[in-house]
């Protein structure tokens, strides 16, 4: 079953390019210079930002279902961040390089099913959950820190 990984619309987003540092902090939002690689994962376009690019940490609530699994945690996004990562059967590099917790979720945003994986190991993952017809989405996170890392759908 082919699978589909998206970034996240950087619309939401783009209200914080080009702010001051103090007008994003009032708005609980932190810019960093990039200094290594891998290290700041952007949701957007899916990449490990180089470095001497900027970076805005901000909580981002993934999962905005009304079940007791609804969620939020902190996300890297590139400043000028312009075009969702968006395709289908591959693995972005950001997320073959970490190692991940994928959950499998319903409909009614209810975790059915969950495991680990990493590198070459990650797509038979998705493809094991997506074995379970009622699985909709999975949402992988980091797992060393639990950062929403994107959503995976059916193709």
């Amino acid at each position: 079953m082919a699978f589909r990984v998206r970034g996240l619309d950087p619309a939401p987003f783009q209200r914080y390019f080009g702010l001051s540092d103090a007008a994003l902090a009032a708005q609980g939002v932190v810019r960093y210079e990039v200094d290594t690689q891998p290290g700041f994962p952007d949701r957007v376009t899916m990449q490990d930002m180089a470095p001497g690019e900027t970076a805005l940490l901000m909580n981002y609530e993934h999962l905005p279902v009304a079940s007791p699994y609804r969620s939020r945690h902190a996300i890297f996004v590139k400043e000028g961040a312009d075009a969702p990562y968006d395709a289908v059967d591959t693995v972005p590099d950001v997320m073959h390089c970490r190692m991940l917790a994928l959950r499998g979720f319903d409909a009614r945003g209810f975790i059915l099913d969950a495991d680990l994986a990493e590198g070459d190991g990650i797509a038979p993952l998705i493809h094991r959950l997506f074995e379970n017809p009622d699985i909709a989405y999975i949402h992988a996170h980091y797992a060393r820190r639990g950062c929403y890392s994107g959503l995976i759908e059916r193709a």
